[in-house]
């Protein structure tokens, strides 16, 4: 994979993570309601005012306007932002210490840099996912915060549980995004590498980098949504006086009571709109970080 400097990809990461994340938003949205629906109740026992992808899509417009289908934007790019600025840098520094190359190293390096960089943006992805999941009481999903906008969010959170309230949930976020990470990093390298080996596009060509993010989404998307499921569920329940989580202890006391009282296959609740969203958003994201970082490396060497 191509050399930048570090902190070009910390930039390049977190703008081509952004712009993906206009897009495939309203995918979170529809997400994060099929992901909160019948919480912790057995299936056919609770009423479903979102069925599948498209049923969803225009239940959320019905409810809360177009409008609603980009629910938690601000907060998603602010996420998008951090989370993957730090990244793309720990990532890029690892490449440029040649710990990519040895073996198992992109697992390795996607898996530390992804983990680094959730910690860093969970406070965001709190807000974002609590602010999603708010509708009229009709269409309601999980527990409702009714937050009035991302800075009052993280002020009300701030004052009520302190501190540490702004990363409650984050034991989800960690191993979702690490596993995610070294998915999407490792496939995508080994993956546009294949391609272009097997010489069926031109080796400079976007369409590398677009096939190469194809099937690193497919990855990413079925080792991630387990992880999803229950990152959703801890950052959105409601917390006691002293900010404990009042229907989940941790991510493995939740994984359990999703799998006890809904069955496995409710880890992957929301699978379908999660890959629509997952996978344009891996592809999207790594095919303009990809093309941002040849433009990188276009403008260094014409300044050399």
């Amino acid at each position: 994979m191509e050399t930048v400097a570090p902190a070009v990809d910390l930039v390049l990461g977190a703008s081509a993570c952004c712009l993906a994340c206009v897009f495939t938003n309203p995918l979170e949205v529809v997400k994060t309601r099929l992901q909160l629906q019948g919480e912790l109740q057995a299936r056919g026992t609770y009423p479903r005012p979102y069925r599948g992808f498209v049923a969803s899509v225009v239940a959320v417009a019905r409810a809360d306007g177009l409008c609603g289908l980009q629910k938690g934007l601000a907060a998603g790019l602010l996420y998008q932002g951090l989370m993957n600025g730090v990244r793309f840098y720990f990532y890029s520094l690892a490449c440029q210490a040649g710990l990519t190359q040895q073996p198992g190293g992109t697992v390795v390096a996607g898996a530390v840099a992804g983990a680094l960089g959730a910690f860093v943006g969970s406070p965001a992805y709190l807000v974002k996912t609590q602010l999603q999941a708010q509708t009229v009481a009709a269409m309601a999903v999980g527990h409702q915060h009714h937050h009035q906008s991302v800075l009052g969010a993280l002020e009300t959170i701030w004052r009520q549980q302190g501190l540490a309230g702004l990363w409650r949930g984050v034991g989800g976020a960690v191993p979702r995004v690490t596993v995610g990470s070294a998915a999407q990093l490792a496939t995508f390298a080994s993956a546009k590498a294949w391609v272009q080996e097997q010489q069926w596009l031109p080796e400079d060509s976007w369409l590398v980098a677009l096939a190469g993010g194809m099937i690193s989404s497919i990855a990413v998307v079925a080792v991630m949504t387990p992880f999803d499921v229950v990152s959703t569920r801890l950052y959105n329940q409601p917390v006691d006086r002293a900010g404990r989580g009042q229907l989940y202890g941790g991510l493995t006391d939740c994984m359990v009571k999703i799998w006890q009282q809904e069955g496995p296959l409710a880890l992957y609740k929301g699978l379908g709109p999660a890959y629509l969203r997952l996978g344009p958003h891996t592809i999207l994201s790594m095919l303009f970080w990809d093309e941002l970082r040849k433009l990188a490396r276009r403008c260094q060497h014409q300044g050399t």
